[in-house]
């Protein structure tokens, strides 16, 4: 575990954060081009992590003047590494921390899914629950959102009923999906 990530924007701008061994984070270029397209739209925004890792997109987010951040990862020494990162930035207040199956936890937290504005998901990139969880999220959303998905280059998404693809884009490996669940398709 070392430091190596950096938060690009906001409060916590330049500060390190650490990140567990094993974890492929976010590059850099990923998270500018990811916070570039949401813009102002993070302000205020509630967030869910999916995938969490080491917490990089939801601290970004929360830099950047998200509300609170809901992070969910299924390891438990992963989730260890970021609570220390979310402890380093004075973010805790800000934060809650969940271990869970995803998408099972999306199920059995629906009102906590339905009410999340922003939600943040960076599966490793042979992860075969992704497309399950964007069928969960897309069933479960209540609020206009916005759902980002960092993912394989290669992988297509699945056709999904009310969030509808606003955005994608390919760096190198990595493809960044940006989907919309607009107020017209809310609550339905």
């Amino acid at each position: 575990m070392a430091p190596g990530l950096r938060v690009h924007g906001g409060e916590a701008r330049g500060r390190r954060l650490l990140t567990p061994p094993g974890i492929r984070p976010s590059q850099g270029l990923i998270k500018e081009a990811i916070f570039n397209s949401l813009g102002p739209g993070v302000v205020g925004a509630k967030v869910l992590d999916l995938f969490a890792g080491s917490g990089a997109l939801g601290i970004e987010a929360l830099s950047r003047g998200a509300a609170q951040a809901t992070f969910v990862d299924n390891d438990h020494r992963t989730l260890q590494v970021l609570r220390q990162n979310l402890a380093r930035l004075a973010l805790e207040g800000r934060s809650a921390v969940r271990q869970g199956r995803l998408p099972g936890w999306l199920e059995a937290n629906a009102q906590l899914v339905g009410e999340a504005t922003l939600i943040l998901l960076d599966p490793a990139y042979n992860d075969p629950t992704l497309a399950w969880v964007l069928t969960s999220l897309d069933g479960l959303l209540k609020a206009p959102a916005g759902v980002v998905v960092e993912h394989s280059g290669q992988l297509v998404l699945p056709q999904l009923d009310r969030l509808r693809q606003i955005r994608s884009k390919r760096y190198g490996d990595t493809g960044l999906t940006i989907l919309e669940l607009p107020a017209a398709a809310a609550g339905h």
